[in-house]
């Protein structure tokens, strides 16, 4: 059953846990998945948090850590001792294991390193933090099963349940030969259909997909994703089997990615948390604000140049709002999308050119309907045709200008390898307000001077 997290929950907790209660306290959690106690240490004090922490068996104190966010976590770990940690680490896959050590610095790595008993372990753990973190090595676990293309069935079988006690989910079996090249996969129907005196060589599934270790992790995940797989196997330059990434961690990736895309489309520049302090959260905003009130400075200069057109039009102020927010709209659309293909990959092989003149066309219908739309209002309702012709031709070139500018921004910043998700959002929107408030200015200064 779902365990759903209240405040009469949390307040019965600390009340145990003022009173010194261990029993009743641990009756509350005992039977609960680590990620809702991660999400209970989330909402207690880390005194709190170490009182239950110690009550829970090595696996699952271990598991919770690893579910706590990765502040969270450094808060926690820093109030207990390095053996402490370190009995936890000795229950985690490496992957994780290695993932909560790498925030220490390295003299606390090397302290807690010390203490881990399973010499094997410690040098995984050693291992895997030598790669970079948004890798495939940095993802990649050193547990898997693996056997020799050289042995049979009987021998694979007796090696296969060994090697399974410290693997969490078997979902590949994966081949080798001698010098630890990675084969294929073994399938588990095959093996139990064939013979036993039969070599693993003969019953081969060579078609198997792989990535190198330094492959970065949105790569590995887009891989996992297009063929629909569970696990992926990691090979080092000369194509030696070195570890295997699971569904799970992938998902980690794209969570952050969709995360950090999100919050840099919304004009946040570092990932933060509601739960931040007020400095962190400012400081994550102001940049991009900074930016709109530059613009807005902008947009007041702009309308201080044509001062004398307003004061004797002063009907064009009221479609100043629609122009400025048709501008933004537009051209959040036009990014938005880019932006999506470029994340998943399906951009296709055209060409900067062809996607603009493709871009365009689209911009050109909206733009003559939403003119047309705009041009039948101000034609019935507006007394002065001047403005009437204004407003719909800005309206359709402030539209044409959004279009393009939405989509070569993502474009060019993709093309040199910056993140296309900083052209959404608040740049787009500001640079198309200040753009279509200079068009549609220019434009009326002309038509009303014209008519």
């Amino acid at each position: 059953m779902q365990f759903e997290l209240t405040k009469e929950f949390i307040d019965e907790l600390i009340g145990f846990i003022a009173n010194d209660q261990e029993t009743e306290a641990f009756k509350l959690i005992k039977d609960l998945h680590p990620a809702d106690i991660a999400e209970i240490y989330d909402e207690i004090d880390i005194e709190e948090a170490r009182f239950l922490h110690v009550m829970l068996d090595g696996e699952k104190a271990a598991d919770v850590l690893v579910e706590l966010e990765e502040d969270d976590r450094e808060r926690f770990l820093k109030v207990l001792p390095s053996q402490t940690i370190a009995e936890f680490i000795d229950k985690l896959d490496s992957d994780d294991a290695a993932d909560v050590i790498g925030e220490f610095s390295e003299e606390k790595q090397e302290e807690v390193l010390s203490f881990i008993d399973n010499l094997e372990q410690a040098g995984d753990i050693v291992d895997l933090l030598n790669y970079d973190e948004n890798s495939a090595g940095g993802l990649m676990a050193k547990e898997l099963i693996t056997v020799n293309e050289n042995w049979s069935i009987t021998t694979c079988l007796k090696e296969m349940r060994k090697q399974a006690e410290n693997v969490d989910e078997v979902y590949y079996v994966y081949v080798i030969d001698d010098n630890k090249v990675l084969k294929g996969t073994l399938s588990l129907k095959k093996l139990l259909l064939t013979p036993t005196n039969t070599k693993i060589k003969n019953i081969i599934n060579e078609d198997v997909t792989a990535v190198k270790a330094d492959t970065p992790s949105e790569e590995v995940a887009h891989i996992m994703d297009k063929y629909d797989l569970v696990a992926l196997p990691v090979v080092d330059a000369l194509n030696r089997l070195i570890g295997r990434i699971t569904i799970d961690d992938v998902v980690d990736v794209i969570r952050e990615e969709a995360e950090r895309d999100y919050q840099l489309v919304s004009g946040i520049t570092q990932d933060v948390e509601s739960t931040d302090s007020a400095w962190i959260l400012t400081r994550a905003r102001i940049p991009w604000l900074f930016i709109g009130l530059f613009g807005g400075i902008l947009a007041a200069l702009i309308m201080g140049n044509y001062e004398l057109e307003l004061g004797l039009f002063p009907q064009m102020a009221f479609f100043i709002p629609l122009i400025a927010a048709m501008g933004g709209n537009v051209g959040v659309q036009s990014s938005s999308i880019i932006v999506q293909a470029l994340a998943s990959n399906s951009m296709g092989f055209e060409s900067i050119g062809r996607k603009l003149i493709k871009e365009l066309g689209v911009a050109t219908l909206n733009g003559i309907v939403l003119s047309m739309v705009i041009f039948g209002y101000n034609f019935i309702f507006s007394d002065s045709f001047a403005l009437t012709i204004t407003v719909s031709t800005a309206l359709f070139t402030v539209i044409i200008f959004a279009s393009m500018f939405g989509t070569f921004v993502p474009l060019i910043l993709d093309k040199f390898k910056i993140d296309p998700a900083l052209a959404t959002g608040p740049f787009i929107t500001t640079v198309n307000d200040i753009m279509g408030l200079f068009i549609y200015l220019m434009i009326g200064k002309m038509f009303f001077t014209f008519f």
